[in-house]
């Protein structure tokens, strides 16, 4: 009995690698950055499974203000390096 199980979990995971080789480095990748910036993470984390659309609307706000904080501060530094 424990056989079918130890296959389906070995044939379970070829498939998923199969998937994750398939799937293009910088897709992927994009794909992760667009769930977190979404707030896909706070989707059902509430009482009960409730998404709390506060919660969900403040990390999308927060983490778009941090990636404009980020840019900000690379161009400082380039400004800075004078390499612009």
């Amino acid at each position: 009995m424990q056989e079918p199980d130890k296959s389906q979990q070995e044939a379970k995971a070829i498939l998923d690698r199969a998937e994750r080789e398939q799937q293009g480095l910088l897709s992927s990748s994009m794909a992760r950055a667009s769930d977190h910036f979404s707030g896909k993470d706070a989707v059902g984390q509430g009482e009960g499974g409730a998404t709390d659309a506060v919660e969900l609307w403040g990390r999308r706000i927060g983490r778009s203000l941090s990636l404009i904080g980020v840019l900000a501060l690379g161009y400082m530094l380039g400004v800075q390096l004078k390499l612009w």
